[in-house]
């Protein structure tokens, strides 16, 4: 047996190849297979003298998706989509599928969702979800090589780590209720304190009621959390990251970008270092350029975009008003309304992809936090211990896995970058 992927260390040789049936067409005595086998597509070519009647027979009216191993021997063509062939000596059916409800014509949107558990057959989701692939092992190649330690964190969780608007309940046993994890982050800090420079990465949970192209309400996050760091180390970080990530995309997946058409001279110009912009320098920006943007709010996905569409590359907007922000984001020393963190956008209009900064390292601060928020301190109190018990000054981030494949593959909605997307009104299959 061998694996289309491999097929050019093959030449010469004859092979099995154990896949599916992506498409045939027939010219008198020459049928010509295009087969699939998770690995990639090639064309196997059955000539009647060669396999006889029966097979040949067989062969004619096999329609999409059958299950089927082709024997034969490969041959180099460069006219052949992968720039080689196969001579086919034999063939056996293993299922024949009939009726497969997505053709090389148009779908709707809510059909193909509907039966994404098909849908990811298709030439153009394989590319997406082989660069997903690419993404998550550079990820861990980048903060392994750096000598972080991968820390899990859980699912389970007793109280919000962001406010608790956007939290999937659980019942948890029978008086107990737990939520979906938001992030692991909390957990990632006392990870820190015992290992120094540590990272999670998994899925996580917000039930934001949102509809946009860049909202999924599961999704993958990676957490890198530092010991003795600050805002400006989460910078360096965040930028190394991004250029990592970006650079073994182009260089390993660049067959797939090729599928999804990506202009990838836009993703060379991704090096660090990468602008920055202070909260209040964007905010001016924004008001300069006649958007509706209020001074001291957040940014919405438009305002992201007109920014980043100044530059070529990501840009770190830094230093948002502490208002805004999370409970556990350190304020600015020299300027006690503004947070010490920092959100990476990326360019070409896909928002923000990695969220960070500073933490409150200091107990009575974090304390007031807690209150000031309306969060459950009992459910807080292993989250204050790291503030009584050593506490340094520390610092991390969180990128979002789907967003960064939508933004390297040029995907118009998130959806497609996950195999089986959860979004509002969608959890089926």
């Amino acid at each position: 047996m061998a694996y289309i992927q491999d097929i050019a260390t093959h030449e010469g040789e004859q092979v099995t190849i154990n896949g599916w049936l992506y498409n045939r067409r027939s010219s008198g005595k020459i049928h010509f297979l295009q087969v699939r086998d998770g690995s990639g597509f090639i064309q196997a070519v059955m000539s009647k003298a060669t396999v006889g009647e029966e097979a040949f027979t067989q062969a004619d009216h096999l329609s999409q998706e059958t299950s089927l191993s082709v024997t034969g021997t490969v041959r180099a063509d460069a006219r052949a989509r992968g720039g080689y062939e196969i001579d086919v000596i034999s063939l056996e059916v293993h299922h024949e599928a009939h009726d497969f409800p997505i053709t090389p014509k148009e779908h709707g949107v809510d059909f193909l969702l509907d039966r994404r558990h098909l849908w990811i057959r298709t030439p153009r989701q394989q590319a997406i979800l082989r660069v997903r692939h690419e993404v998550i092992n550079a990820v861990r190649d980048f903060f392994n090589q750096r000598d972080f330690i991968l820390c899990d964190t859980p699912i389970f969780t007793p109280a919000a780590c962001e406010g608790t608007t956007n939290l999937f309940p659980v019942q948890y046993f029978e008086d107990t209720t737990a939520y979906l994890t938001q992030s692991g982050q909390l957990y990632n800090e006392a990870n820190a304190m015992a290992l120094g420079r540590v990272y999670c990465f998994g899925p996580t949970f917000r039930a934001e009621k949102s509809k946009t192209r860049r909202h999924l309400t599961e999704f993958w996050m990676v957490e890198p959390e530092m010991a003795y760091a600050n805002l400006e180390d989460v910078i360096e970080l965040a930028e190394g990251l991004v250029e990592y990530v970006v650079g073994r995309a182009l260089d390993r997946r660049a067959a797939e970008l090729n599928v999804l058409e990506r202009d990838t001279t836009r993703l060379e110009k991704v090096k660090a270092p990468f602008p920055r912009l202070s909260y209040d320098e964007a905010a001016r920006i924004l008001i300069d350029k006649g958007l509706p943007f209020q001074h001291g709010t957040d940014l919405g996905g438009t305002d992201e975009t007109v920014l980043s569409d100044l530059y070529d590359r990501p840009v770190c907007v830094h230093r948002y008003p502490a208002a805004v922000k999370a409970f556990y984001m350190k304020p600015d020393p020299a300027q006690p309304d503004k947070a010490l963190g920092v959100d990476v956008l990326a360019p070409e209009g896909y928002g923000e992809i990695i969220g960070g900064g500073e933490r409150v390292a200091d107990y009575d601060l974090l304390v007031q936090r807690i209150e000031e928020h309306k969060l459950p301190r009992e459910a807080f109190e292993w989250y204050l211990d790291l503030r009584k018990y050593g506490s340094v000054p520390h610092a991390g981030f969180g990128m979002g896995i789907e967003r960064v494949v939508g933004w390297i593959c040029g995907l118009e909605h998130v959806r497609e970058t996950i195999p089986y997307p959860r979004m509002l009104y969608r959890l089926y299959p």
